[in-house]
């Protein structure tokens, strides 16, 4: 029979056990889905009468195991006698509908038995989780604190957290080193002057940023144009070779149209 406390959880073995009806909320449900209605204040009080007569039931039970039951009996006979006034209730501002309240106390409910019966079927079907039998691996440290005091930890703490910040504010503008096209431009022929044959790799810094790889292309792209050089790429992004065209003369000077 349904009691006060919570037949589903024995803490002691772990089992689970069932009832009947577990509880109020568990009967109301039941009544309303075996005549197919809805979670309504109307179906409440469609089954009002179904659920004092199972209530009648219980007379030979303990009266404290009964008084959940009686609670919800009450509110249900306050539901239906007011489906019977040929009015409708005039309640006032902040007064509570108890058909209202209920009906979404019972869907609340419904959606955590109907949780319970899906871990249920987990559990059933083997899903299980298994805890940790072994001991955690015992790590050794290496960090020898011995003779460290409490005020030694303090002044560590206290240098971390008033270092002196050497970050630049954020008012501070930081321009980007200028790399022109004409300075690129000098770069690649003072190589080539020396050697007519050369790669792109060649004509970049050890550590290129991507101004330097991008104001370098645009200036041989400059020499290319002005039949200057003649460049080869054998490879889907491999290195480009490039090397003097026919036309190539040392002694050019490389007026840019552009100023930079």
């Amino acid at each position: 029979m349904p009691s006060t406390s919570n037949p589903l959880i024995h803490t002691t073995s772990y089992e689970v056990h069932t009832s009947v009806y577990e509880g109020p909320l568990d009967l109301l449900l039941h009544l309303i889905e075996r005549a197919e209605l809805d979670i309504t204040r109307l179906s409440l009080a469609n089954v009002t009468d179904q659920y004092l007569a199972y209530l009648q039931s219980l007379q030979e039970t303990d009266a404290e195991e009964v008084s959940a039951f009686l609670v919800i009996a009450a509110r249900l006979i306050q539901i239906k006698s007011e489906t019977l006034l040929p009015r409708p209730i005039i309640r006032e501002e902040g007064e509570e509908d108890l058909g209202e309240a209920l009906a979404r106390q019972l869907r609340i409910y419904k959606s955590f038995k109907t949780i319970g019966i899906w871990l249920a079927s987990r559990e059933s079907s083997g899903y299980k989780s298994y805890l940790r039998l072994a001991q955690p691996p015992h790590i050794e440290s290496n960090l020898d604190l011995s003779g460290i005091t409490l005020n030694d930890l303090i002044d560590s703490i206290y240098s971390v957290l008033v270092q002196q910040d050497l970050r630049t504010e954020l008012s501070t503008v930081v321009s980007a080193p200028k790399v022109t096209i004409r300075e690129k431009i000098s770069h690649i022929t003072r190589i080539l002057h020396e050697s007519r044959h050369s790669s792109f790799r060649f004509f970049l810094p050890d550590q290129p940023s991507r101004l330097d790889i991008v104001v370098t292309f645009l200036a041989m792209l400059e020499l290319i144009k002005r039949a200057a050089i003649s460049v080869r790429q054998d490879l889907l992004f491999g290195d480009i070779e490039v090397e003097t065209s026919s036309s190539w003369n040392e002694n050019d000077v490389f007026e840019l149209e552009f100023g930079e």
